[in-house]
């Protein structure tokens, strides 16, 4: 993949949504459509995206039992998107039968620990260990599932890349040096991410909401 960068495009209006990826496209890798996107346009705004020419990526972080997963995969197959997502704390079972039902160049990949959490949402949670340690236990039931990779944060990535080393490695979260980190709590810049061992970079809001989203992505693109 020449350019990683992946623009998550949560936005509640199509055309705008569109607009977006005209200004930036030759700056980014792909697009990232997250659960807000799809709940609000569907399967018909998955179609109008892909128009614009880039990999679609479908952001949708399913998790329920392995038999209702297989069948939202098998019906997804007709938007031939790119990257999907399913939630490794769904269990082995489930991810085997995500992957199963997937379309053939599509790459499932888990989330493990989103990167708004830290280690004190994880003790509220009543999960043990650090999110290091979560992280990589969910990097191993992954691989052992037959996925393709996962979803983590870019202070994870570099050691699930030493445990994994032919995994497809989504990193969120990440900003630009000098960037708010908003509600993320476990970022780094998207250089180092890629350093790390990061396939695709997923960028939002440094981008969509900079006063010029294409200098944004144009100046992201030059660190990397």
């Amino acid at each position: 993949m020449s350019n990683p960068v992946f623009l998550a495009l949560d936005v509640p209006r199509l055309d705008a949504g569109k607009a977006l990826i005209e200004k930036v496209k030759g700056h980014i890798g792909g697009v990232k459509l997250g659960m807000e996107f799809f709940y609000a346009h569907g399967a018909h705004g998955v179609h109008e995206i892909a128009h614009c020419g880039l990999p679609i990526f479908l952001d949708l972080k399913l998790h329920d039992i392995p038999n209702t997963v297989a069948g939202a995969m098998q019906a997804i197959h007709t938007l031939e998107p790119a990257i999907v997502t399913v939630h490794a704390s769904g269990g082995q079972a489930m991810m085997e039968d995500a992957k199963a039902a997937a379309g053939e160049n599509c790459k499932v990949v888990a989330v493990t620990m989103l990167t708004s959490l830290d280690q004190r949402d994880l003790t509220k949670a009543g999960v043990t260990g650090t999110p290091h340690d979560h992280v990589m236990r969910l990097a191993e039931l992954a691989e052992a599932s037959g996925l393709d990779g996962i979803v983590c944060s870019g202070q994870e990535v570099g050691a699930v890349h030493k445990q994994w080393k032919h995994g497809f490695f989504v990193v969120p979260g990440l900003r630009p040096a000098g960037s708010a980190a908003g509600d993320q709590k476990r970022t780094v810049t998207p250089r180092q991410a890629r350093d790390d061992g990061a396939s695709v970079l997923v960028i939002g809001r440094p981008i969509s909401r900079a006063l010029d989203p294409a200098e944004a992505a144009r100046a992201i693109e030059a660190t990397l």
